[in-house]
């Protein structure tokens, strides 16, 4: 937490992820549905037409689809890191529910949260920042008091 109240971190890659091969994070999928509710028509025709697609594009997740007795059709994301998110997918069209499973896909499982700056290193330099006027002579370009002359 910052003086602000808000939580906030440095910008991080989780586990280094990037630096020798990417690795989704994402593990487990599960859809749930109900197989007679209309606010999960989106959902079945999904689950008919493109989760298999979904399952081949993305080979390190698992998919789980339990239809239930259930009147709020929803999705649960489950991240290398044991954090689990929850969708809800009522009245979604097909597509809409392929992009929010792509958008869950591309996330990290970690909260969203502010960034404190831009950059971060571990180990800073204890120079400082480079700046324009960094190899520059102090000579150069000093403001200096105009001459006025007095009549």
């Amino acid at each position: 937490m910052t003086s602000r109240g808000t939580p906030s971190r440095f910008l991080k890659s989780v586990l280094q992820n990037g630096v020798g091969r990417y690795v989704c994070q994402l593990k487990r999928v599960s859809i749930m549905f109900s197989k007679k509710s209309p606010s999960a028509l989106g959902v079945r025709d999904f689950i008919e037409e493109g989760v298999v697609d979904y399952a081949k594009k993305n080979p390190g997740t698992v998919v789980y689809v339990s239809p239930q007795l259930c009147n709020i059709p929803k999705v649960v994301a489950e991240y290398l890191n044991g954090n689990t998110k929850e969708e809800l997918l009522t009245n979604k069209t097909s597509q809409q529910v392929l992009e929010v499973l792509t958008k869950l896909t591309d996330q990290s499982g970690q909260d969203i949260i502010r960034i404190r700056k831009p950059y971060h290193t571990d180990s800073p330099s204890i120079q400082g920042q480079w700046h324009p006027f960094t190899h520059r002579p102090p000579s150069v370009g000093l403001i200096r008091p105009q001459n006025q002359r007095v009549e």
